[in-house]
C-alpha cells in the first residue's frame, strides 16, 4: 500500500485559497491607485487656492487627503502581501470606510450647525454612510473569525510535520 503525502495545515489552507486571487489583486489596485488618485486631486486643489484658505477649510482637505492616503496604504499594503489573510484585508478596509465616514459625518455636521444650514440632511445621508460601513465591519469581522477558526479545526486534523533542517536530509 503507498502511502500519500499528508499536508500539513499551511500547505492545506495555501491550497484553499490563494493569497491574492484575481479579485483581491483587482480590488488592491483599485484601492491603491483610487488612493493616489483622491490624493493628487486634493493636492492640486488644495494648493491651488489663490489666497489663504480658513482653517475649517484647511482640516478639511487635510481630512479628505488623509483618507485617499489611508485608501492608497491600504491598496499598497494589500499588494504586498504574500501570505493567506483570513479576510483581514476585509477587516481593514471595512474599519478605513468606518473611520472615514464617521470623521467626514462629525466635520460636516459641525459645519452645517456652524452655518445655520440643515443638519437634518448631513446627518441622514451621513447616517446612511456610517451604517453601511458598521454592517460591512460587522460582517468582515464574523467572515474573518469563521476562517480562523477553520484553520485553526485544519491544524488540529492536520498537524504540521517536525521541520528539519536541510542538512538532516
Amino acid at each position: 500500500m503507498t502511502e500519500e503525502p499528508r499536508l500539513s495545515a499551511r500547505e492545506l489552507i495555501e491550497r484553499l485559497e490563494p493569497a491574492l486571487s484575481r479579485a483581491r489583486r483587482i480590488r488592491a489596485v483599485t484601492a491603491l491607485l483610487t488612493g493616489l488618485s483622491g490624493t493628487v486631486f486634493m493636492a492640486a486643489l488644495w494648493g491651488g487656492e489663490p489666497g489663504p484658505l480658513p482653517g475649517r477649510t484647511q482640516a478639511m482637505f487635510a481630512l479628505l487627503t488623509a483618507v485617499c492616503l489611508a485608501w492608497a496604504g491600504y491598496g499598497g499594503w494589500l499588494l504586498m502581501r504574500r501570505v493567506p489573510l483570513f479576510a483581514a484585508d476585509r477587516v481593514i478596509a471595512a474599519w478605513i470606510a468606518l473611520a472615514a465616514s464617521l470623521v467626514t459625518t462629525a466635520a460636516l455636521a459641525v459645519l452645517a450647525v456652524r452655518r445655520g444650514t440643515g443638519l437634518a440632511p448631513v446627518l441622514a445621508a451621513g447616517g446612511l454612510f456610517v451604517a453601511t460601513a458598521l454592517v460591512l465591519a460587522v460582517r468582515a469581522h464574523a467572515r474573518r473569525a469563521a476562517l480562523l477558526r477553520r484553520a485553526r479545526e485544519l491544524a488540529r486534523a492536520h498537524p504540521s510535520p517536525p521541520r528539519t533542517h536541510p542538512s538532516e536530509n
